[in-house]
């Protein structure tokens, strides 16, 4: 792995950094732990800002890690991005940062990052084949300020509407939630929802007090009602009611978290949750969740592994074989394996 960067030479410890993630929602969450991480490791006081998009700023607003959060608009458009981003330039160059973390690294955050002209910074490595978070530790690391480590878990500032939103919908206080998450975004990425509820109705038979939840966007509207269908008051579905913030402080709730690669894998994963996670065109070598309370099945092994197709090549009994081949009672035991290895890590 190669991490272009400017290392930090000075004796004194920065003053100001600001880390630069523009998109996805996912790829954000993933930085937080690294910095998380970083801020712990430096004098208090240290001020920490991010740069990122208004479409993916809820989640680290509504942590206490930033001193303040920036957001550009522009929505998809590259052009209008450069707009924003112009338009806030000036008021980024007031803050005259010492480091410049561009965990990005495309055209804008390289333009932004030289027109601030910091004493030192570090860009993403954007191919190596590694994990994101392992890419994102070693981004941070390049500044020259010591081992980064992540540190799951955050602290979440006032996140309104969540305590209401889950009494409405029938929330059990106490009760142990498991989050279902079938939220890949091609089909070749997708568990068969029949598996869900057989998985759940294996969770049920062990611990039988237990609640389940799905969550995210309208897109998977016909997957949840199938969920809500087959499971009845054990499934909470909230769907469509949450924002992304909402969503992150939920999961701070789960005590287990079984998803495809989705933004809320990552959610999950960088709050210390439980998680296993379900590849199958996806190259788990880049999305994988990270640490010990996390584990992932994958594509890799099969000759058309790791393909990152939307459709699958076959069809008939080997379609969408690098998901329908992981059997509900397989993922369960995966699943249970992951709660011993968590609990014994614990105690």
């Amino acid at each position: 792995m190669s991490v272009s960067a400017k290392p930090w030479s000075d004796s004194r410890p920065p003053a100001r950094i600001l880390a630069i993630r523009l998109q996805a929602m996912g790829d954000v969450v993933i930085t937080l732990p690294y910095l998380q991480g970083l801020k712990a490791s430096l004098p208090q006081g240290t001020i920490i800002d991010m740069l990122t998009r208004n479409e993916t700023r809820d989640i680290p607003k509504c942590i206490r890690l930033f001193d303040h959060v920036y957001e550009i608009g522009g929505e998809r458009s590259f052009k209008k991005q450069w707009l924003y981003a112009g338009l806030l330039l000036p008021r980024l160059l007031l803050n005259r940062y010492d480091i410049v973390l561009d965990l990005q690294n495309n055209r804008l955050s390289r333009f932004v990052r030289k027109v601030l002209m910091p004493a030192a910074w570090t860009g993403f490595d954007r191919y190596s084949p590694q994990a994101a978070g392992e890419r994102n530790r070693l981004t941070i690391e390049a500044i020259g300020l010591g081992k980064n480590k992540a540190l799951t878990g955050f602290e979440l500032k006032s996140v309104t509407g969540v305590e209401d939103l889950l009494q409405k919908h029938g929330w059990k206080l106490g009760a142990d939630s498991i989050l279902l998450n079938p939220a890949g975004a091609f089909e070749n990425r997708n568990w068969p929802v029949g598996y869900y509820i057989a998985f759940a109705d294996l969770w049920s038979r062990a611990y039988p007090s237990a609640q389940f939840l799905v969550m995210g966007l309208g897109k998977i509207a016909d997957k949840a009602e199938a969920l809500k269908n087959a499971l009845g008051d054990r499934l909470i579905n909230l769907v469509d009611k949450t924002t992304p913030a909402m969503a992150f402080a939920i999961i701070q709730r789960m005590q287990f978290v079984l998803s495809e690669d989705s933004g809320m894998m990552h959610m999950a994963w960088v709050s210390g949750i439980p998680t296993l996670a379900l590849f199958g065109s996806t190259r788990s070598d880049w999305s994988r969740p990270l640490g010990n309370h996390t584990a992932f099945l994958d594509s890799s092994d099969l000759v058309c592994g790791n393909c990152m197709r939307e459709t699958c090549l076959y069809t008939g009994p080997d379609k969408n074989m690098c998901m329908t081949r992981y059997t509900p009672e397989f993922v369960f035991e995966k699943a249970m394996g992951l709660l011993n290895v968590v609990t014994q890590n614990r105690s």
